[in-house]
């Protein structure tokens, strides 16, 4: 009898150890993704005479910095869809934030995962023009949402106002989330950041954190974009495009503001917000500055209000870091910063995104996964947002579904002996704010090649070897002629492979025949 209770209370260890292991197979996942986060102001990117980022470094300390992260698509909306479906931008059908809804019927990794087990909860940034669906949860912002006192949109149809700083607040309600979920399933959790979108309105207790220091120009700051045809027709300078009221928040004295993002403030926040700016006009009225010296200033003005701003995600970031080591969660837990996209910091003289060139193109990305991922892990092969989903899918054992177009990084992170892409694709579709030329192209390990069509018919080609940043179009120069032939071979098979018909048809109407 004893020995077969010994026996007995064998197997329920061995069973119960089975049972643990099956657990731990199952990863529980957040994503963190930010809007319009540039890897220039990250000090894990090399950004630290910028800023700091002490909890954005800690999750590449900790697990991996992806130093050629890209995207598909440079503009916010799309973007997600892409990172949602792991699909282009042509096949799951969000091309644009102008005419464009998202069809939630179709397949995404978080479906995926519910169906395997998982709970799925996104809050905070939606911008998807519909409902989120395959979710157990969620709690969105309406189209961008607001800074302060932001409106939420509830399963339940309504709407509601909160209180607060949009960061503290997102962070809050995942936090809420993450207290009520099924304590018995692993979890996956998207927390969509607002910060750092335009207009870049920082928290009051950040409001002047940057107002000691002086940010040198970037280099390229004064471009003339010699040869770039659709970089001449852009409208996304600091110079001429970035408004002093609703960008710089100088706002004119004579009329009442009537701006949202500052009406919606409460009295506290802002006879806080007046006390920081109002004495900033002043200041500018005074020195009564003109050329030049305004467009400076202008750039001096931004760079500390999308930094102030900055300052706020990457606390809020720390705080999820900080609830999973209090609740032992951390060792279980993926933990994936990005953003979803990257952002002129007045690079070329620009604020925004959408162009194929470096600082619009590539993508901020760090992945922390204990017990997998080796701390201190870097890698330079080519991933994009694409890659999230398979990603995620594969680390959770779920089979990835066929008609996803991205591939797990996986093996790239974990000590896997794998290759990663010589060359990646992308596809710009907007053709209205800031005037960007709707352009795709291939990048590789040293060349990119581009081609605009529609507001400027040209082509680009670039050795970011020699020139990363930019500034010679190589395109029809003199040496480049087989460089140039293979790149579009190249570009051809890829368009190819990812079933990209419109860009199929515009090299069949002659778009290539110069090559």
């Amino acid at each position: 009898m004893k020995k077969f209770f010994l026996l007995m209370v064998s197997g329920l260890l061995l069973l119960s150890s089975a049972s643990g292991q099956q657990k731990s197979a199952k990863p529980n996942i957040i994503i963190i993704i930010s809007d319009d986060h540039a890897f220039q102001a990250i000090s894990a990117y090399g950004g630290g005479k910028l800023m700091q980022t002490p909890n954005i470094d800690r999750i590449a300390r900790e697990g991996a910095r992806f130093n050629k992260a890209y995207v598909t698509n440079s503009i916010c909306g799309p973007s997600r869809a892409v990172i949602l479906t792991g699909k282009y931008s042509h096949k799951n059908g969000f091309k644009d934030n102008e005419t464009s809804n998202f069809n939630g019927n179709q397949d995404t990794f978080v479906k995926r995962l519910g169906a395997n087990g998982y709970s799925t909860a996104w809050i905070g940034k939606w911008h998807l023009q519909s409902e989120p669906k395959g979710f157990d949860f969620w709690q969105v912002y309406p189209d961008q949402g607001h800074y302060y006192n932001p409106d939420f949109l509830l399963m339940d149809g309504s709407k509601k106002r909160v209180e607060g700083y949009v960061t503290n607040l997102t962070e809050d309600l995942a936090e809420e989330w993450l207290d009520k979920r099924d304590k018995d399933k692993p979890f996956c959790l998207v927390i969509g950041q607002k910060a750092t979108h335009r207009t870049w309105i920082p928290d009051t207790v950040d409001m002047g954190l940057f107002d000691k220091k002086t940010f040198p120009l970037p280099a390229t700051f004064y471009d003339t974009y010699q040869n770039r045809e659709a970089a001449k027709v852009q409208d996304m300078s600091i110079a001429k495009t970035m408004i002093m009221g609703y960008d710089l928040k100088m706002f004119p004295k004579e009329r009442e503001i009537a701006d949202e993002n500052i009406t919606r403030m409460n009295p506290a926040q802002r006879a806080k917000f007046d006390a920081y700016y109002q004495p900033i006009q002043a200041d500018l009225e005074a020195k009564k500055l003109q050329g030049k010296a305004l467009v400076e200033w202008k750039y001096q003005r931004y760079m500390r209000d999308y930094l102030s701003t900055a300052a706020s995600l990457d606390r809020n970031i720390g705080r999820t870091l900080d609830y999973l080591d209090k609740h032992n969660l951390a060792q279980n837990t993926i933990v994936i910063y990005m953003s979803d996209q990257g952002f002129y910091l007045g690079e070329h003289g620009w604020f925004d995104k959408r162009f194929m060139y470096e600082e619009s193109f590539r993508t901020p990305l760090v992945m922390r996964y204990p017990g997998k991922i080796k701390p201190g892990t870097t890698t330079n092969e080519l991933v994009m947002n694409l890659d999230i989903g398979p990603t995620l899918l594969d680390a959770a054992g779920v089979k990835i579904p066929q008609e996803m177009q991205g591939e797990s990084f996986l093996p790239l992170v974990t000590g896997q002996k794998a290759k990663g892409r010589d060359a990646i694709y992308y596809h710009y579709y907007e053709n209205g704010e800031h005037s960007v030329s709707p352009h795709f192209g291939i990048k590789g390990k040293r060349y990119k090649l581009i081609h605009f069509y529609k507001r400027v018919n040209t082509w680009e080609l670039y050795d970011l070897e020699k020139d990363p940043q930019e500034l010679t179009n190589l395109y029809g120069k003199k040496g480049y002629e087989s460089i140039t032939a293979n790149l579009k071979k190249e570009l051809e098979q890829l368009i190819k492979k990812y079933e990209d018909e419109d860009a199929q048809k515009l090299l069949a109407q002659g778009a290539g025949k110069a090559l």
